[in-house]
């Protein structure tokens, strides 16, 4: 009689002990545990997923630039001065003259059409006129287009400064 009341009167987590299988609550500790690994995995997934897009885009937008034979040039022949005082990666060149005073006359104008310009120096004496850094490929090639498309300087570029 007592071996048929007890299995209506205990859970199954007694049978489970005995038997040495894991309880309800360790089951249950288990499940939670690896529900948080796999959020957690979700999540930097969604980050190499956004990586890995910037970096596609960055590429799509490099093999735009080649593709359309427009320029753009590595930092080598900067100054040491100018390299250092560049805050950002690219900006995009909207002349390149050999006498500094015309760079400056650019710049100004450049500035009163409401764009933040740079004097960026090179070794063998140019100055060149940046505007419109960024450090994304992807924004400074949109800014490439938009001066080009403005009329203002057809034949800009985009300095690497890296």
């Amino acid at each position: 009689m007592f071996c048929i009341l007890l299995p209506l009167v205990s859970s199954c987590d007694l049978f489970r002990r005995m038997a040495g299988r894991p309880t309800s609550a360790q089951i249950e500790q288990k499940r939670a545990m690896i529900e948080r690994e796999a959020a957690a995995h979700r999540g930097r997934l969604d980050s190499l997923d956004l990586v890995h897009r910037q970096l596609s885009d960055s590429l799509a937008v490099l093999d735009s630039i080649r593709l359309s034979d427009d320029a753009l040039i590595e930092v080598r022949q900067l100054t040491e001065e100018s390299r250092s005082s560049l805050a950002w990666r690219y900006y995009v060149i909207v002349g390149t003259f050999g006498r500094r005073e015309n760079a400056v006359r650019t710049a100004a104008e450049f500035e009163a059409a409401g764009s933040r310009a740079v004097l960026i120096s090179y070794v063998n004496g140019f100055t060149a006129v940046g505007i419109l850094p960024s450090d994304s490929i992807s924004e400074a090639y949109a800014s490439l287009k938009a001066v080009r498309e403005s009329g203002s300087c057809p034949d800009a570029w985009i300095l690497d400064n890296r």
